[in-house]
């Protein structure tokens, strides 16, 4: 389980390195062909992680498993981490603009 929460930090730690790298890029020069590799590799180590977050959280969470499960520093961080990283990267200009709450929108 050690060495699963270890991937999945270093999954991490790449997908912020390659974040970083492609914001200093996007800063330096316009859409260059490393940059398009960057963002390629950048989406699929979030994949990853995201998958990676999702198989632990059912591990954890699993309401047939006997074994009660105590939750260290570690996953807990892990699993700040993924709620950020999902509130950060959501569509929320579908919710604003699209929303039936939207209060500018004519009916």
């Amino acid at each position: 389980m050690k060495l699963y929460i270890l991937f999945i930090i270093g999954l991490k730690i790449i997908f912020m390195a390659l974040l970083l790298i492609h914001l200093y890029l996007n800063y330096k020069q316009k859409l260059s062909e490393l940059d398009k590799k960057i963002i390629y590799w950048k989406e699929r180590v979030e994949f990853w992680f995201i998958t990676c977050m999702a198989l632990l959280m059912l591990y954890i969470f699993n309401p047939r498993s006997a074994n009660s499960i105590m939750i260290d520093n570690e996953t807990k961080l892990l699993l700040f981490v993924f709620a950020l990283l999902i509130l950060i990267t959501e569509n929320w200009r579908i919710f604003f603009n699209e929303s039936k709450l939207n209060l500018k929108q004519s009916y």
